[in-house]
Protein backbone atom coordinates (compact mmCIF):
# COMPACT_ATOMS: atom_id res chain seq x y z
CA UNK A 1 0.00 0.00 0.00
CA UNK A 2 2.75 2.45 0.93
CA UNK A 3 4.88 1.52 -2.08
CA UNK A 4 1.88 1.80 -4.40
CA UNK A 5 1.01 5.24 -3.05
CA UNK A 6 4.55 6.56 -3.19
CA UNK A 7 5.12 5.36 -6.75
CA UNK A 8 2.22 7.46 -8.04
CA UNK A 9 2.36 10.42 -5.68
CA UNK A 10 2.37 13.81 -7.35
CA UNK A 11 1.10 17.27 -6.50
CA UNK A 12 1.49 19.29 -9.67
CA UNK A 13 -1.23 19.82 -12.25
CA UNK A 14 -0.31 18.96 -15.82
CA UNK A 15 -0.21 21.71 -18.41
CA UNK A 16 -3.62 20.57 -19.70
CA UNK A 17 -5.11 20.67 -16.21
CA UNK A 18 -3.76 24.17 -15.61
CA UNK A 19 -5.16 25.38 -18.93
CA UNK A 20 -8.56 23.85 -18.18
CA UNK A 21 -8.66 25.50 -14.75
CA UNK A 22 -7.64 28.87 -16.21
CA UNK A 23 -10.32 28.57 -18.89
CA UNK A 24 -13.00 27.80 -16.30
CA UNK A 25 -11.87 30.71 -14.14
CA UNK A 26 -12.02 33.14 -17.07
CA UNK A 27 -15.44 31.82 -18.06
CA UNK A 28 -16.78 32.33 -14.54
CA UNK A 29 -15.41 35.85 -14.26
CA UNK A 30 -16.81 36.92 -17.63
CA UNK A 31 -20.15 35.14 -17.84
CA UNK A 32 -21.17 34.52 -14.23
CA UNK A 33 -19.76 37.01 -11.70
CA UNK A 34 -21.61 40.13 -12.98
CA UNK A 35 -24.99 38.44 -12.52
CA UNK A 36 -24.59 36.32 -9.39
CA UNK A 37 -26.83 38.26 -7.03
CA UNK A 38 -29.45 39.05 -9.67
CA UNK A 39 -29.88 35.35 -10.38
CA UNK A 40 -29.88 34.55 -6.68
CA UNK A 41 -32.54 37.11 -5.76
CA UNK A 42 -34.85 36.12 -8.63
CA UNK A 43 -34.07 32.37 -8.55
CA UNK A 44 -33.30 32.59 -12.25
CA UNK A 45 -31.91 29.51 -13.94
CA UNK A 46 -29.67 31.18 -16.57
CA UNK A 47 -30.03 28.70 -19.41
CA UNK A 48 -27.93 30.81 -21.78
CA UNK A 49 -24.91 30.48 -19.49
CA UNK A 50 -25.08 26.70 -19.66
CA UNK A 51 -25.28 26.89 -23.45
CA UNK A 52 -22.05 28.91 -23.37
CA UNK A 53 -20.55 26.41 -20.96
CA UNK A 54 -21.42 23.73 -23.50
CA UNK A 55 -19.50 25.62 -26.16
CA UNK A 56 -16.50 25.65 -23.83
CA UNK A 57 -16.70 21.90 -23.28
CA UNK A 58 -17.73 22.19 -19.63
CA UNK A 59 -21.00 20.27 -20.02
CA UNK A 60 -19.42 17.11 -21.38
CA UNK A 61 -16.15 17.05 -19.48
CA UNK A 62 -15.98 13.27 -19.03
CA UNK A 63 -17.65 12.36 -22.34
CA UNK A 64 -15.24 10.92 -24.95
CA UNK A 65 -14.57 13.05 -27.99
CA UNK A 66 -16.27 10.50 -30.26
CA UNK A 67 -19.57 11.52 -28.63
CA UNK A 68 -18.87 15.25 -28.81
CA UNK A 69 -17.39 15.61 -25.35
CA UNK A 70 -14.12 16.97 -24.01
CA UNK A 71 -12.68 13.54 -23.20
CA UNK A 72 -11.07 14.74 -19.97
CA UNK A 73 -10.60 13.05 -16.60
CA UNK A 74 -11.70 13.67 -13.04
CA UNK A 75 -8.80 15.96 -12.10
CA UNK A 76 -9.84 18.39 -14.85
CA UNK A 77 -13.47 17.93 -13.88
CA UNK A 78 -12.74 18.85 -10.25
CA UNK A 79 -10.86 21.95 -11.41
CA UNK A 80 -13.77 23.13 -13.59
CA UNK A 81 -16.40 22.68 -10.87
CA UNK A 82 -14.10 24.30 -8.29
CA UNK A 83 -13.35 27.41 -10.37
CA UNK A 84 -17.00 27.99 -11.28
CA UNK A 85 -18.13 27.41 -7.69
CA UNK A 86 -15.64 29.96 -6.35
CA UNK A 87 -17.74 32.54 -8.19
CA UNK A 88 -21.25 31.05 -7.96
CA UNK A 89 -21.82 27.67 -6.31
CA UNK A 90 -25.32 27.37 -7.75
CA UNK A 91 -23.93 27.38 -11.29
CA UNK A 92 -21.25 24.92 -10.20
CA UNK A 93 -23.95 22.66 -8.78
CA UNK A 94 -25.91 22.60 -12.04
CA UNK A 95 -22.81 21.95 -14.15
CA UNK A 96 -21.91 19.11 -11.77
CA UNK A 97 -25.39 17.56 -11.81
CA UNK A 98 -25.58 17.68 -15.59
CA UNK A 99 -22.16 16.06 -16.00
CA UNK A 100 -21.97 13.47 -13.25
CA UNK A 101 -25.57 12.32 -12.96
CA UNK A 102 -27.68 12.35 -16.12
CA UNK A 103 -24.88 12.44 -18.69
CA UNK A 104 -22.62 10.04 -16.82
CA UNK A 105 -25.45 7.55 -16.29
CA UNK A 106 -26.03 7.32 -20.03
CA UNK A 107 -22.29 7.20 -20.69
CA UNK A 108 -21.76 4.45 -18.11
CA UNK A 109 -24.77 2.23 -18.74
CA UNK A 110 -26.33 3.16 -22.07
CA UNK A 111 -25.96 0.98 -25.14
CA UNK A 112 -24.14 2.30 -28.19
CA UNK A 113 -27.31 3.53 -29.90
CA UNK A 114 -28.34 5.44 -26.77
CA UNK A 115 -24.90 6.98 -26.40
CA UNK A 116 -24.83 8.07 -30.03
CA UNK A 117 -28.31 9.52 -29.72
CA UNK A 118 -28.02 11.49 -26.49
CA UNK A 119 -24.43 12.17 -25.49
CA UNK A 120 -23.64 14.67 -28.28
CA UNK A 121 -26.70 16.71 -27.30
CA UNK A 122 -25.85 16.61 -23.60
CA UNK A 123 -22.11 17.21 -24.02
CA UNK A 124 -22.72 20.42 -25.95
CA UNK A 125 -25.64 21.55 -23.74
CA UNK A 126 -27.97 21.46 -26.70
CA UNK A 127 -30.01 19.54 -24.15
CA UNK A 128 -29.88 19.91 -20.35
CA UNK A 129 -30.02 16.74 -18.29
CA UNK A 130 -31.84 15.82 -15.07
CA UNK A 131 -31.53 12.74 -12.85
CA UNK A 132 -34.37 11.36 -10.77
CA UNK A 133 -33.77 9.11 -7.78
CA UNK A 134 -35.02 10.99 -4.68
CA UNK A 135 -38.70 10.98 -3.73
CA UNK A 136 -40.76 12.75 -1.09
CA UNK A 137 -40.66 9.84 1.36
CA UNK A 138 -37.43 8.19 0.23
CA UNK A 139 -34.38 10.40 0.54
CA UNK A 140 -31.59 8.23 1.88
CA UNK A 141 -33.85 5.14 1.64
CA UNK A 142 -33.81 4.96 -2.16
CA UNK A 143 -34.78 1.28 -2.18
CA UNK A 144 -38.14 2.24 -0.70
CA UNK A 145 -39.17 4.34 -3.69
CA UNK A 146 -42.82 4.44 -4.71
CA UNK A 147 -42.46 5.44 -8.38
CA UNK A 148 -43.24 2.38 -10.49
CA UNK A 149 -42.56 1.20 -14.02
CA UNK A 150 -44.89 -1.58 -15.22
CA UNK A 151 -44.07 -3.55 -18.36
CA UNK A 152 -46.75 -3.58 -21.08
CA UNK A 153 -45.58 -5.51 -24.13
CA UNK A 154 -42.73 -3.43 -25.61
CA UNK A 155 -43.45 -0.41 -23.40
CA UNK A 156 -43.27 0.68 -19.78
CA UNK A 157 -45.88 2.70 -17.89
CA UNK A 158 -44.40 5.06 -15.28
CA UNK A 159 -46.38 6.42 -12.33
CA UNK A 160 -45.17 8.43 -9.36
CA UNK A 161 -43.08 11.50 -8.60
CA UNK A 162 -39.50 12.51 -7.89
CA UNK A 163 -38.51 15.56 -5.88
CA UNK A 164 -35.50 17.79 -5.27
CA UNK A 165 -34.51 17.20 -8.90
CA UNK A 166 -31.93 19.57 -10.38
CA UNK A 167 -33.26 20.88 -13.72
CA UNK A 168 -36.66 19.35 -13.02
CA UNK A 169 -38.34 22.01 -15.16
CA UNK A 170 -35.70 23.05 -17.69
CA UNK A 171 -34.21 19.61 -18.31
CA UNK A 172 -34.73 18.23 -21.83
CA UNK A 173 -34.13 14.64 -20.75
CA UNK A 174 -34.21 12.89 -17.41
CA UNK A 175 -32.68 9.62 -16.29
CA UNK A 176 -35.23 8.18 -13.87
CA UNK A 177 -34.96 5.19 -11.57
CA UNK A 178 -38.29 3.45 -10.98
CA UNK A 179 -39.42 0.39 -9.09
CA UNK A 180 -39.94 -2.67 -11.33
CA UNK A 181 -39.98 -5.21 -8.48
CA UNK A 182 -40.83 -5.36 -4.81
CA UNK A 183 -40.37 -2.30 -2.60
CA UNK A 184 -37.12 -2.50 -0.65
CA UNK A 185 -35.52 -4.95 -3.09
CA UNK A 186 -32.21 -3.56 -4.36
CA UNK A 187 -32.66 -5.72 -7.46
CA UNK A 188 -36.16 -4.35 -8.04
CA UNK A 189 -35.37 -0.99 -9.65
CA UNK A 190 -34.61 -0.07 -13.25
CA UNK A 191 -33.27 3.07 -14.94
CA UNK A 192 -34.98 4.75 -17.89
CA UNK A 193 -34.55 7.97 -19.79
CA UNK A 194 -37.59 10.11 -20.44
CA UNK A 195 -37.67 13.01 -22.87
CA UNK A 196 -39.37 16.30 -22.13
CA UNK A 197 -42.72 16.44 -23.88
CA UNK A 198 -43.50 12.75 -23.43
CA UNK A 199 -47.23 12.46 -22.61
CA UNK A 200 -47.74 11.89 -18.90
CA UNK A 201 -44.38 13.41 -17.98
CA UNK A 202 -44.49 16.87 -16.38
CA UNK A 203 -42.79 19.15 -13.90
CA UNK A 204 -44.21 20.05 -10.53
CA UNK A 205 -43.36 22.43 -7.73
CA UNK A 206 -40.19 24.51 -8.00
CA UNK A 207 -38.50 24.68 -4.61
CA UNK A 208 -37.93 28.08 -2.95
CA UNK A 209 -34.51 27.43 -1.43
CA UNK A 210 -32.22 28.90 1.19
CA UNK A 211 -29.23 28.79 -1.16
CA UNK A 212 -28.15 27.51 -4.57
CA UNK A 213 -31.06 29.58 -5.84
CA UNK A 214 -29.91 29.87 -9.46
CA UNK A 215 -29.77 26.09 -9.70
CA UNK A 216 -33.28 24.96 -10.51
CA UNK A 217 -34.81 22.32 -8.23
CA UNK A 218 -38.27 20.88 -8.89
CA UNK A 219 -40.50 17.82 -8.96
CA UNK A 220 -40.81 15.32 -11.80
CA UNK A 221 -44.31 13.83 -12.16
CA UNK A 222 -45.27 10.67 -14.03
CA UNK A 223 -48.96 10.04 -14.71
CA UNK A 224 -49.38 6.93 -16.88
CA UNK A 225 -46.29 8.01 -18.78
CA UNK A 226 -45.66 5.47 -21.53
CA UNK A 227 -42.13 4.97 -22.85
CA UNK A 228 -40.57 2.40 -25.14
CA UNK A 229 -38.41 -0.42 -23.83
CA UNK A 230 -35.70 1.24 -25.94
CA UNK A 231 -35.63 3.91 -23.22
CA UNK A 232 -34.41 1.41 -20.64
CA UNK A 233 -30.81 1.87 -19.47
CA UNK A 234 -29.16 -1.48 -18.83
CA UNK A 235 -30.81 -4.59 -17.49
CA UNK A 236 -34.13 -4.74 -15.70
CA UNK A 237 -33.43 -4.65 -11.97
CA UNK A 238 -30.01 -3.00 -12.30
CA UNK A 239 -31.13 0.56 -11.58
CA UNK A 240 -30.20 0.70 -7.91
CA UNK A 241 -26.71 -0.72 -8.41
CA UNK A 242 -26.19 1.67 -11.33
CA UNK A 243 -27.28 4.60 -9.17
CA UNK A 244 -24.86 3.74 -6.38
CA UNK A 245 -22.00 3.67 -8.90
CA UNK A 246 -23.11 6.99 -10.37
CA UNK A 247 -23.18 8.48 -6.88
CA UNK A 248 -19.55 7.46 -6.35
CA UNK A 249 -18.60 9.95 -9.06
CA UNK A 250 -21.28 12.37 -7.92
CA UNK A 251 -19.66 12.59 -4.51
CA UNK A 252 -16.48 13.81 -6.18
CA UNK A 253 -18.66 16.46 -7.82
CA UNK A 254 -20.04 17.66 -4.50
CA UNK A 255 -16.54 17.55 -3.03
CA UNK A 256 -15.35 19.83 -5.85
CA UNK A 257 -18.35 22.10 -5.32
CA UNK A 258 -17.55 22.26 -1.61
CA UNK A 259 -13.90 23.01 -2.33
CA UNK A 260 -14.88 25.89 -4.60
CA UNK A 261 -17.20 27.35 -1.98
CA UNK A 262 -14.53 27.10 0.71
CA UNK A 263 -11.88 28.72 -1.46
CA UNK A 264 -14.22 31.50 -2.52
CA UNK A 265 -15.20 32.23 1.07
CA UNK A 266 -11.61 32.01 2.33
CA UNK A 267 -10.25 34.32 -0.37
CA UNK A 268 -12.98 36.86 0.38
CA UNK A 269 -12.20 36.68 4.11
CA UNK A 270 -8.46 36.98 3.56
CA UNK A 271 -8.91 40.05 1.37
CA UNK A 272 -11.31 41.68 3.81
CA UNK A 273 -9.08 40.97 6.81
CA UNK A 274 -6.20 42.80 5.15
CA UNK A 275 -8.36 45.82 4.31
CA UNK A 276 -10.47 46.16 7.44
CA UNK A 277 -8.66 48.35 10.00
CA UNK A 278 -9.53 48.31 13.70
CA UNK A 279 -7.51 49.75 16.58
CA UNK A 280 -5.04 51.17 14.09
CA UNK A 281 -4.13 48.01 12.16
CA UNK A 282 -5.65 45.46 9.74
CA UNK A 283 -7.66 42.83 11.58
CA UNK A 284 -5.55 40.12 9.90
CA UNK A 285 -2.80 41.09 12.34
CA UNK A 286 -4.88 40.09 15.34
CA UNK A 287 -4.23 36.53 16.46
CA UNK A 288 -7.92 35.75 16.75
CA UNK A 289 -8.38 36.43 13.02
CA UNK A 290 -5.04 35.08 11.77
CA UNK A 291 -5.63 31.77 13.55
CA UNK A 292 -9.03 31.46 11.89
CA UNK A 293 -7.41 32.00 8.50
CA UNK A 294 -4.68 29.49 9.29
CA UNK A 295 -7.21 26.79 10.17
CA UNK A 296 -9.32 27.58 7.12
CA UNK A 297 -6.50 27.27 4.61
CA UNK A 298 -5.15 24.10 6.23
CA UNK A 299 -8.50 22.34 6.06
CA UNK A 300 -8.97 23.49 2.46
CA UNK A 301 -5.61 21.97 1.52
CA UNK A 302 -6.43 18.71 3.29
CA UNK A 303 -9.77 18.50 1.53
CA UNK A 304 -8.19 19.14 -1.86
CA UNK A 305 -5.67 16.34 -1.39
CA UNK A 306 -8.38 13.87 -0.35
CA UNK A 307 -10.57 14.90 -3.27
CA UNK A 308 -7.81 14.45 -5.85
CA UNK A 309 -6.97 11.03 -4.43
CA UNK A 310 -10.56 10.00 -5.09
CA UNK A 311 -10.30 11.54 -8.58
CA UNK A 312 -7.08 9.60 -9.22
CA UNK A 313 -8.69 6.29 -8.21
CA UNK A 314 -11.73 7.04 -10.37
CA UNK A 315 -9.54 7.81 -13.39
CA UNK A 316 -7.67 4.53 -12.84
CA UNK A 317 -10.89 2.55 -12.68
CA UNK A 318 -10.04 1.34 -9.19
CA UNK A 319 -12.32 0.80 -6.20
CA UNK A 320 -13.00 4.24 -4.76
CA UNK A 321 -16.35 4.17 -2.98
CA UNK A 322 -14.73 4.72 0.42
CA UNK A 323 -12.55 7.54 -0.88
CA UNK A 324 -15.35 9.36 -2.69
CA UNK A 325 -17.47 9.17 0.47
CA UNK A 326 -14.60 10.44 2.63
CA UNK A 327 -13.78 13.28 0.25
CA UNK A 328 -17.41 14.34 0.00
CA UNK A 329 -18.01 14.13 3.74
CA UNK A 330 -14.88 16.03 4.70
CA UNK A 331 -15.13 18.69 2.00
CA UNK A 332 -18.81 19.42 2.62
CA UNK A 333 -18.44 19.78 6.36
CA UNK A 334 -15.26 21.79 5.85
CA UNK A 335 -16.93 24.26 3.48
CA UNK A 336 -19.74 24.92 5.95
CA UNK A 337 -17.16 25.66 8.65
CA UNK A 338 -15.05 27.88 6.38
CA UNK A 339 -18.08 29.81 5.14
CA UNK A 340 -19.17 30.37 8.73
CA UNK A 341 -15.73 31.62 9.76
CA UNK A 342 -15.51 33.84 6.69
CA UNK A 343 -18.79 35.48 7.63
CA UNK A 344 -17.56 35.90 11.22
CA UNK A 345 -14.40 37.62 10.02
CA UNK A 346 -16.55 40.08 8.06
CA UNK A 347 -18.59 40.85 11.19
CA UNK A 348 -21.78 42.79 10.53
CA UNK A 349 -20.86 43.36 6.89
CA UNK A 350 -20.79 39.61 6.33
CA UNK A 351 -24.45 39.47 7.24
CA UNK A 352 -25.34 41.79 4.37
CA UNK A 353 -25.69 41.00 0.68
CA UNK A 354 -23.05 43.58 -0.17
CA UNK A 355 -20.31 41.00 0.45
CA UNK A 356 -20.04 37.54 -1.13
CA UNK A 357 -19.66 35.55 2.09
CA UNK A 358 -23.37 35.84 2.88
CA UNK A 359 -24.16 33.80 -0.23
CA UNK A 360 -21.35 31.29 0.33
CA UNK A 361 -22.78 30.78 3.83
CA UNK A 362 -26.25 30.02 2.45
CA UNK A 363 -25.01 27.87 -0.42
CA UNK A 364 -22.61 25.77 1.64
CA UNK A 365 -25.17 23.83 3.67
CA UNK A 366 -26.56 22.00 0.65
CA UNK A 367 -23.23 20.21 0.26
CA UNK A 368 -23.73 18.26 3.50
CA UNK A 369 -27.14 17.06 2.25
CA UNK A 370 -27.10 16.54 -1.53
CA UNK A 371 -26.02 13.23 -3.09
CA UNK A 372 -25.92 11.54 0.29
CA UNK A 373 -25.96 13.29 3.66
CA UNK A 374 -22.92 13.40 5.91
CA UNK A 375 -24.54 10.66 7.97
CA UNK A 376 -24.91 8.42 4.91
CA UNK A 377 -21.27 9.01 3.99
CA UNK A 378 -20.30 7.75 7.44
CA UNK A 379 -22.41 4.62 6.85
CA UNK A 380 -20.64 4.03 3.51
CA UNK A 381 -17.18 4.57 5.01
CA UNK A 382 -17.91 2.35 8.01
CA UNK A 383 -19.18 -0.48 5.78
CA UNK A 384 -15.99 -0.34 3.73
CA UNK A 385 -13.55 -0.28 6.62
CA UNK A 386 -15.41 -3.04 8.48
CA UNK A 387 -15.54 -5.49 5.58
Amino acid sequence: MITDTMSTLGFDFSETQRMVAASAKEFAEQHIRPYVMDWDESQTFPLEVFKKAGEMGFMGVLVPEQYGGSGLGYHEYVAIIEEISKVDPSIGLSVAAHNSLCTNHILSFGNEEQKQRWLPRLATAEWIGAWGLTEHNTGSDAAGMATTAVKDKDSWILNGAKNFITHGISGDIAVVVARTGEKGDSQGMTAFFVEKGTPGFSSGKKENKLGMRASETAELIFDNCIISDDNRLGEVGAGFVQSMKILDGGRISIGALSLGIAKGAYEAALKYSKERVQFGKPISQFQGISFKLAEMVTEIEASELLLHKAAFLKNEGREMTQWSAMSKMYASEMCVKVANEALQIHGGYGYTKDFPVEKFYRDAKLCTIGEGTTEIQKVVIAKNILK
